[in-house]
């Protein structure tokens, strides 16, 4: 991965998401077109302040669309940027907010092979890592000939192979990917409400994988939108934000790679940023520790995040 920070596009190719205030972040430029302008405005300002590392998948509306467009015209390729996209999901909300299934999962070789075909259209050549989306146990993706056939042979051909978990196994997944082998990266969620998946990780790290930090904002929750009064305040205390000082917990951890900001607009993505400015003291991330949750329970949490 070229730079610590990463910018994830879920909010940015698709009308509907479960961030907290995304309705209020697109303030009704739903278009096409408009989405595709604000997206490139965030990536450029990514770009012109060092990241290099740009997350999409399937699932997200048109995300690759607009990260393929913004490529072609700023003529970056893979000697200037890191992409890495995802398949697994297929997107079904049709532009729609309130689209009663905004997404479908399908986990088998043949969503694979069509994705990927799919994804390489409009990324071409700038796609470098292709990540399993939201692997689980249950679902059996690990367990699965066929897929892990067609993942081996698409990595002896040149293409990084990962895969992203979820839930509260999201140890578990971890682990059972380590022993199955042939993974290059691991994207999981942790941030300051949700530590579950930490050890396995850091196992994941001595393993030799990079290991991609998902929602470390958790939504919008460890946002200022989000309101928490101890994270505002400790932020206030070292003249930063809630978001930035989030982040920069994320980033201290000594097993990440890199650290996904989800910004949905280039205020966001500058707020994020500050995350880059220092590292929290020591005092500072135990002072934080009492925000953590059960894993459970903020997975239920998270479910219960209405798309908006």
């Amino acid at each position: 991965m070229a730079s610590r920070m990463g910018l994830g596009l879920a909010a940015l190719g698709r009308p509907g998401y479960i961030n907290l205030g995304h309705v209020e972040d697109l303030d009704g430029h739903t278009d096409v077109a408009s989405m595709e302008q604000a997206a490139h405005s965030v990536l450029d300002a990514a770009y012109a302040a060092g990241v290099r590392y740009f997350d999409a998948a399937r699932s997200y509306g048109k995300a690759e669309s607009f990260l393929g467009s913004w490529l072609e015209q700023r003529r970056l390729g893979s000697e200037q940027v890191t992409v890495g996209s995802k398949w697994g999901y297929t997107y079904t909300a049709g532009w729609r907010v309130d689209a009663p299934v905004p997404e479908v999962k399908d986990l088998s070789v043949a969503t694979l092979r069509r994705q990927l075909a799919e994804s390489r259209s409009l990324l071409g050549p700038t796609l470098r890592l292709y990540q399993i989306h939201s692997a689980t146990v249950d679902s059996g993706v690990l367990d699965d000939a066929a897929v892990l056939e067609e993942l081996a042979l698409q990595r002896a051909n040149g293409l990084a192979i990962g895969l992203t978990v979820t839930g509260p196994g999201q140890a578990q997944t971890i682990e059972r990917a380590l022993e199955v082998g042939g993974f290059d990266t691991v994207q999981a969620t942790w941030n300051l409400l949700e530590r579950s998946a930490e050890l396995a990780l850091s196992e994941a790290h001595a393993a030799g994988l990079g290991v991609i930090v998902k929602e470390p904002l958790a939504n919008g929750r460890l946002a200022a939108r989000g309101a928490i009064p101890s994270l505002g305040d400790a932020a206030f205390d070292l003249g930063s934000t809630p978001d930035a000082l989030a982040l920069a917990v994320a980033l201290a951890q000594p097993w990440a790679t890199v650290v996904l900001s989800g910004a949905a607009t280039v205020a966001q993505l500058e707020s994020n940023l500050g995350a880059l400015a220092g590292h929290p003291s020591l005092q500072v991330v135990e002072q934080l520790e009492s925000l953590r949750e059960d894993s459970v329970t903020y997975w239920q949490k998270r479910a219960a995040l209405p798309w908006n």
